[in-house]
């Protein structure tokens, strides 16, 4: 009698756990994990613990289309390639330019935002006010970024790579490097903050944001490109520019 008592209680608890584990596949399945890189002002950025920005409120009304809960992973901008292969992330949303070389291994949602190359210097700077005024300067870069791949095709030109744009921001402060090239609304953003530095607007390098994927998510693809399209009729999108860019 004991040990068939026993025996059931495995059984009851064996049930129990196996529920438990489906309940949690099942509520995976319905949580969209995304990679960004809160660096970016105003597209991805810190307030306190949480990360806001454009895109982490675009993709969090995308969720709520497709009736998932989205879960933000923040790394390095050229951690999310390899984060996303390894499917430790189900999407890219960082104000990531859907580039032809990109569009071999992944797949691109339509484009939800235009942007251009700019560049920043000191505010007393007068010899840099395009990028034919590169050759034999410092130039830093974000790696990874537009703006690495961009400058570091030019000739004649000294490239400094880092890692997050704060850094690329605090060498140019410090005069480690004679100017950096960021995209255009992240840059207009670090100008304001910083009275020292000043912005040069180019129309070099225009690009298109896109969301990114694994090749093989085409449903997910379809749904977002599908939500997407929602947002922008129904007037979500109009207002998210609003409140992010004024326009």
């Amino acid at each position: 009698m004991f040990k068939n008592n026993i025996l059931k209680v495995i059984i009851a608890l064996s049930v129990v756990l196996f529920v438990f584990v489906g309940c949690q596949k099942k509520a995976d399945k319905n949580k969209l994990y995304v990679g960004t890189n809160a660096e970016f002002e105003p597209f991805e950025y810190r307030e306190g613990d949480k990360i806001v920005g454009f895109d982490m409120d675009l993709i969090a009304e995308v969720a709520k289309l497709l009736g998932k809960e989205i879960e933000i992973i923040d790394m390095q901008f050229d951690g999310l390639l390899p984060a996303l292969e390894a499917k430790k992330i189900d999407i890219i949303a960082a104000g990531m330019t859907a580039t032809e070389e990109r569009k071999q291994f992944l797949n691109f949602t339509d484009p939800y935002y235009n942007s251009r190359q700019s560049i920043v210097v000191q505010s007393n700077n007068t010899e840099i006010t395009s990028f034919d005024n590169f050759t034999g300067k410092k130039i830093g870069v974000v790696l990874g970024y537009t703006g690495d791949i961009l400058v570091s095709e030019m000739a004649n030109v000294e490239v400094q790579k880092f890692n997050t744009t704060s850094e690329t921001i605090l060498a140019l402060k410090s005069q480690k490097v004679d100017a950096i090239v960021l995209d255009y609304e992240p840059a207009k953003n670090y100008v304001a903050q910083n009275p020292e530095l000043k912005l040069v607007e180019t129309d070099a390098a225009v690009e298109e944001y896109s969301i990114a994927m694994r090749k093989e998510d085409t449903e997910l693809l379809a749904q977002i490109n599908d939500a997407l399209k929602t947002l922008k009729e129904n007037g979500t999108y109009d207002t998210l520019k609003i409140k992010y860019f004024g326009k």
